[in-house]
């Protein structure tokens, strides 16, 4: 019989996705293969009482809808909390916009000019060049040279830049442009032009906050955007290629690091069936590389070789050199 703790640490991930990717009817299918090499292959429904195996299956399962159905409610929880904090930002926000103007007292003549002595201190101060965000995230030290100087990728695999920031999956990306305007601005107050390599936007009037081409192609027609209460301009863009992480938003965006990336397991649910499967597929194939182990299609390539000598045991295959 079979046993084990069972507590998954991810270190066969990749090969279980590898596996689940031939099995396009889902988990039942795949459940039956498992049960079926159980029953061919081990002892583990005849080297117990009759019934072991039953209540071994039954528990381990009903532990592990536990530990699912709590990491649930903990990400609901999570995800209730974000909402909340930004409803209370927002709502922070229009009182603050909402606080009556003080009332102007005049000066005197003395008090006027140490009040512009202060200002002009305080304004030469402030020409002093800062750090930008992404200068402070920047790489300095890594093994691979060409990482050196590229940028940390923020929490959602993206950059967030002194006028904007920007998110990413492997399906989309979402920018979030602040406005920095005294009014709710509206659609027609806005400069938005998209295209698969392009993208314009900004204030009507003024020099553009964006105004270049993407490194990579979108689909034009599943990309939108919206103004966000009046202050922000929320941008999706659906990416064509869905195998690829951008490593700038503009060409002339400064860098991230894809290789930092750390992208959810949980999101690859979101991809479609034949999307997932790629993904699936490159994560194994990556897994086997760092592990000097052959890849699924150097396996399959083996596998048809196996199976020619097989048919063929008068030919001599001594001397023959398989890459």
């Amino acid at each position: 019989m079979m046993s084990g703790d069972g507590e998954g640490n991810g270190q066969f991930d990749s090969f279980f996705l590898s596996i689940a990717q031939h099995h396009p009817e889902g988990a039942s299918q795949l459940l039956d293969t498992f049960v079926n090499f159980l029953g061919r292959k081990t002892d583990f429904f005849t080297g117990g009482k009759e019934g072991e195996w039953e209540k071994l299956v039954m528990s381990t399962f009903r532990k592990y809808e536990r530990i699912s159905r709590e990491q649930h409610e903990i990400e609901l929880k999570e995800k209730q909390d974000r909402d909340d904090r930004k409803k209370a930002a927002a709502a922070k926000k229009v009182e603050e916009e909402t606080v009556k103007p003080a009332a102007i007292t005049e000066l005197t003549d003395a008090e006027a000019e140490k009040l512009q002595a202060e200002l002009d201190a305080k304004k030469n101060a402030n020409t002093k060049p800062a750090a930008s965000s992404s200068d402070a995230n920047k790489i300095e030290e890594d093994e691979d040279e060409s990482e050196k100087g590229k940028i940390l990728p923020n929490k959602g695999n993206g950059c967030d830049l002194d006028k904007y920031n920007w998110t990413q999956t492997l399906g989309d990306i979402e920018l979030r442009v602040p406005l920095n305007v005294s009014f709710r601005a509206k659609q027609k107050d806005l400069v938005v032009n998209l295209t698969k390599k392009r993208l314009t936007c900004g204030i009507k009037g003024q020099p553009p906050i964006i105004d270049d081409d993407f490194p990579h192609e979108i689909k034009l027609e599943e990309s939108t955007w919206v103004i966000e209460d009046g202050k922000s301009l929320l941008i999706n863009l659906e990416k064509v290629n869905k195998m690829n992480w951008w490593s700038k938003l503009v060409n002339s965006d400064p860098e991230i690091s894809t290789k930092k990336i750390n992208p959810e397991p949980s999101k690859l649910s979101d991809l479609d069936g034949e999307t997932r499967g790629l993904v699936e597929k490159m994560m194994y194939d990556q897994r086997q590389k760092e592990l000097g182990l052959p890849t699924s299609d150097d396996q399959k390539k083996q596998d048809v070789i196996k199976k020619f000598m097989e048919q063929h045991p008068e030919m001599d295959f001594s001397k023959c050199k398989f890459n």
